[in-house]
């Protein structure tokens, strides 16, 4: 595509939808929307890309003012739900639990989906986002990934990654901040007022897609023959929430908290609602709130389990 905007104008004459895939590609893309958007105002233009952080770059400047941007995550449960009750929503769980919500894995056949999976790991984060940074070492941007999907759910030390990756600090963070800008996963801070007994210093990690990460640490056996079952419901529970939020454009920051002496709570929400504790299992365990949470913060605090995850992830989804 170039600039010139006769031939722009006689590529698209006739047309009142133009869309350009994998837009990042294209020479300048950033200067022809701009060209398309101020010299064919009755053209609409969606230009999508795999790299949304590199298309964002090669956009940013000649379309301030100009653009509206959408990110389009794997499905939400909200999205899927239309049509269902919430019984036949649940029978769709596990599914979702140990492949992800992808569109096209969602919609496949179960013997399909590995193969799904394996195409969306090796052609889009291990070679769109390679091909679009300058990483020096691909096979520990793997090893990353693979540690950090064994480590869902955990406090995540960057000092122990880099040990085990032979790489430095500052590539660590780099290779997290790249994986965290590509949509695959995601930090949640600790929550902390500054008492002394507050972890504070520490991120848990979690994947926008559970499928993704089972995938990578080549475990796609169902719940009933997994290990790890609690770990993959945290970041479930957490991820479908991030989605949710997100697409109601709710304000709201998302935390976990614990302390030196044992105190935790899973997640944590302060927003509109005010400041709000979860602590999610899935079987039916009772949970008591920490007497530090309920003395100190006198937030809210709400068990989340198998029975009852569906009122939190669907309201106002429907």
């Amino acid at each position: 595509m170039q600039r010139d905007l006769k031939t722009l104008s006689d590529l698209t004459e006739g047309y009142q939808l133009l869309i350009i895939d994998e837009a990042q590609r294209v020479p300048d893309i950033g200067l022809v929307l701009k060209v398309l958007y101020d010299e064919m105002p009755h053209l609409k233009v969606i230009a999508t890309g795999s790299s949304s952080f590199d298309l964002a770059n090669k956009t940013a400047e000649p379309l301030t003012g100009r653009k509206q941007v959408f990110h389009l995550l794997p499905f939400a449960l909200g999205e899927i739900a239309q049509g269902m009750n919430n019984y036949e929503l649940d029978q769709k769980i596990d599914d979702a639990l140990v492949y992800g919500l992808y569109p096209e894995v969602y919609t496949s056949s179960t013997s399909q989906k590995r193969n799904i999976l394996g195409d969306i790991c090796e052609s889009y984060m291990f070679k769109d986002i390679l091909q679009l940074t300058t990483i020096k070492y691909t096979s520990k941007i793997r090893d990353l990934l693979r540690l950090l999907a064994f480590q869902v759910g955990q406090q995540v030390s960057v000092n122990e990654l880099t040990q085990k990756l032979s790489l430095n600090r500052e590539t660590v963070e780099r290779y997290i901040d790249l994986l965290e800008k590509s949509f695959v996963i995601f930090r949640l801070p600790a929550y902390s007022r500054n008492l002394h007994n507050e972890v504070s210093k520490m991120d848990k990690i979690f994947f926008y897609d559970t499928g993704i990460r089972n995938y990578l640490i080549d475990n796609l056996k169902p719940l009933d023959q997994r290990i790890d079952t609690g770990n993959l419901w945290e970041n479930f529970i957490v991820a479908e929430r991030r989605k949710q939020l997100f697409y109601q454009q709710k304000n709201a920051q998302c935390f976990f908290w614990r302390t030196y002496t044992g105190s935790e709570i899973d997640y944590v929400e302060e927003g509109e609602n005010g400041l709000n504790g979860f602590e999610i299992k899935i079987s039916k365990t009772k949970a008591r709130i920490p007497k530090l949470w309920q003395d100190e913060y006198h937030g809210g605090y709400q068990l989340i389990n198998r029975s009852n995850y569906l009122d939190l992830l669907m309201e106002g989804m429907r």
